[in-house]
């Protein structure tokens, strides 16, 4: 049973240490710098992340509608191609 208490203890203490170095790090100044974004900043990253997603789920059904129906279309406009 002690030897169950002596890791927690020791666990505990290891995060203890990182905690404390967190602010001096290499990510120390990106942290200290870093601020809680407006609600009009918040909105317009949350706006232009969705139009990104959008995008990149438009172009992927074009590509698997082009995929799907792309050979028969090209099949019955310009006849047998040889494929």
């Amino acid at each position: 049973m002690a030897d169950i208490v002596d890791k927690s203890w020791e666990v505990q203490r290891r995060i203890e240490e990182r905690a404390k170095r967190l602010g001096k790090g290499r990510y120390g100044r990106v942290l200290k710098m870093a601020r809680r974004p407006t609600p009009d900043e918040y909105s317009k990253v949350v706006l232009i992340t969705g139009l990104g997603i959008a995008a990149i789920g438009a172009l992927g059904f074009v590509i698997y509608l082009i995929m799907r129906y792309g050979p028969g279309v090209f099949h019955g406009i310009f006849g047998f191609l040889g494929l």
